[in-house]
């Protein structure tokens, strides 16, 4: 999957790696404002109790 992602990509090395970077920090960003407040909203457990 990689190699295929190298391939399309287009210039020469040191801008396909500027290229990758940009894509990854997007990504981070994606994933801290929407992913990760969404997950933590919706998946937590609602006031469970062990024991009793």
């Amino acid at each position: 999957m990689y190699a295929a992602l190298w391939r399309i990509l287009p210039g020469p090395v040191w801008l396909r790696i500027l290229i990758l970077i940009v894509i990854a920090a997007v990504v981070i960003v994606a994933l801290v404002q929407w992913v990760f407040p969404w997950a933590a909203d919706t998946l937590l457990p609602q006031e469970s109790t062990v024991g009793g």
